[in-house]
């Protein structure tokens, strides 16, 4: 179950574009730039029988003028004893000033997930809010009056919360206009520099017991994605999303903000450094508590080219609020995508793909039927070349009784034209999934899927899926695969690694 920092922003960018947007750099420069903004919150949420959760969200809201914002989010438990509900889904908002730097935020939040043995029924999570906030400048801050309801589950709870959005913008090529040159200063895109595809292992420590009381018998395997985004030469942060393949944890996720700072002792060779991690874990069974994870380590990164290297890392990771404490290795493979410090080196243009959409199965469940589930689906694809692409996703159950069960995947694509607007694609991913009662065993899994595709414009485009999803190793889950989503097409720029 992992829930990658890949957010649907696509539809404000779409908008924006379609709209004839006015923040391009200049008459000539492709580059276009969209005021956008970056919100964290957290709140205390009521559940039956007198139980307080603590609850964090973040969201990314791209704008499309006269005050309204499109974007995506995830929530997720931080305390209480619940941790591992996580939901994602697509948020939507309307800022105005009020008087001087008073500023009233409304918006709604709808998305899939649940977990944390939660009473979420089938997943769908909506969450209407009203934001009185102070415009300090490059942020805003105040309080948050929201209300959280599952819409099929025993969930619904009104509260006040506190909320900070720092100001961005998301900077971006049309997809005409991806091929002409750029004087691109800075980032584009989301703005992240690095990416890199994880798998490791934890070893629990002998106090570790799970929510049943048991003791973790076996070590969990897990896989993920990392994000980061440097500093300056030295010092990063970034973002990192993982789930458990194995190790009979089906359904354990981690979403964590992370730091570090690293120094090559080789130069262009190997680097070392170290970070530290925090932020919501659980589900699986595993005893974390109210969610709170935290995680440090130390590791090495081999460079192979300048754009891509290896990296070992070892480190420990616990949950104050729980039992579970661990040692961990892992190993990635790390993708440089950007060097926005070195001024001199030659800007490239690359394709991207932001998607949202949803999808149906007729899934195994533990209990041994099989039943219809709807889910959210958010993907990223980067294009390595003309017809082949990278792809990053998350699923999550919003219907079909499986609330609380997500699936994360990694993989590859190919696209290629067919006739007029028409194309038609692949994709072969792998990835973890769990929760919801579905039969993932230890949460590894696979998807392979086709599709065809229609350009609704020039930046837009329609696409209908099917494939098939099965697990990898115990579990029973093997379904057909059926999605429909909207994909917005565009460019980012970036510094070629040297």
């Amino acid at each position: 179950m992992i829930r990658i920092g890949s957010l649907p922003c696509w539809l404000a960018v779409a908008a924006a574009a379609a709209a004839g947007a006015s923040w391009a750099q200049g008459p000539r420069d492709p580059l276009v730039s969209v005021p956008a903004q970056v919100k964290i919150g957290i709140e205390n949420v009521s559940l039956p029988g007198d139980e307080n959760m603590g609850l964090v969200g973040t969201t990314y809201l791209v704008e499309l003028g006269h005050g309204f914002s499109v974007g995506g989010a995830a929530y997720g438990a931080i305390s209480g004893r619940r941790g591992g509900l996580f939901t994602v889904g697509a948020a939507a908002g309307w800022q105005r000033r009020l008087a001087g730097p008073l500023t009233l935020d409304l918006g709604l939040y709808a998305g899939g997930g649940g977990g944390g043995a939660a009473p979420v029924g089938g997943g769908l999570m909506l969450r209407p809010h009203a934001d009185l906030l102070w415009d300090f400048g490059p942020y805003l801050a105040g309080v948050s009056l929201s209300r959280v309801r599952f819409a099929n589950g025993d969930i619904s709870s009104r509260q006040l919360g506190l909320v900070f959005n720092a100001k961005t913008d998301f900077r971006y090529l049309p997809r005409h206009r991806i091929a002409q040159p750029s004087q691109a200063v800075g980032r584009s895109g989301v703005g992240f520099d690095r990416a890199l595809a994880v798998a490791g292992l934890y070893k629990p420590s002998d106090s570790a017991v799970r929510n049943n009381r048991g003791p973790h018998t076996a070590d969990i395997g897990y896989v993920g994605m990392r994000m980061e985004r440097a500093l300056n030469e030295h010092a990063y942060w970034g973002v990192e999303a993982t789930g458990a393949a194995s190790g009979g944890v089906g359904g354990y996720a981690e979403y964590l903000a992370t730091a570090g700072l690293q120094n090559e002792l080789w130069p262009g060779v190997l680097t070392v450094g170290t970070r530290a991690a925090f932020g919501m874990g659980g589900g699986g069974d595993v005893g974390v508590g109210g969610g709170l994870l935290l995680k440090g380590s130390v590791y090495g990164t081999l460079h192979v080219t300048p754009s891509f290297g290896v990296l070992l890392e070892a480190g420990v990771v616990k949950a104050p609020q729980g039992s579970f404490k661990a040692t961990s290795g892992s190993a990635s493979l790390v993708w440089t995508l950007d060097a926005p410090n070195d001024a001199t080196a030659s800007v490239r243009h690359t394709r991207m793909e932001w998607v949202g959409g949803v999808e149906r199965n007729n899934a195994q469940r533990r209990d041994g039927s099989r039943r219809t589930m709807q889910a959210v689906v958010l993907k990223v694809n980067r294009y390595v070349s003309p017809h082949f692409y990278l792809t990053g996703q998350a699923h999550s159950a919003y219907g079909g009784e499986a609330g609380g069960y997500s699936v994360g995947l990694i993989g590859v694509g190919a696209k290629t034209p067919l006739w007029g607007p028409v194309h038609a694609g692949a994709e072969a991913m792998v990835g973890a999934a769990g929760g919801g009662g579905i039969d993932t065993g230890g949460g590894g899994l696979a998807q392979p899927m086709a599709y065809l595709g229609v350009d609704l414009s020039p930046a837009v485009l329609l696409r209908v899926g099917a494939g098939r999803i099965f697990a990898l190793g115990d579990g029973a889950l093997d379904a057909s695969v059926v999605d429909v989503s909207l994909a917005f097409t565009f460019g980012v720029a970036s510094r070629e690694p040297r």
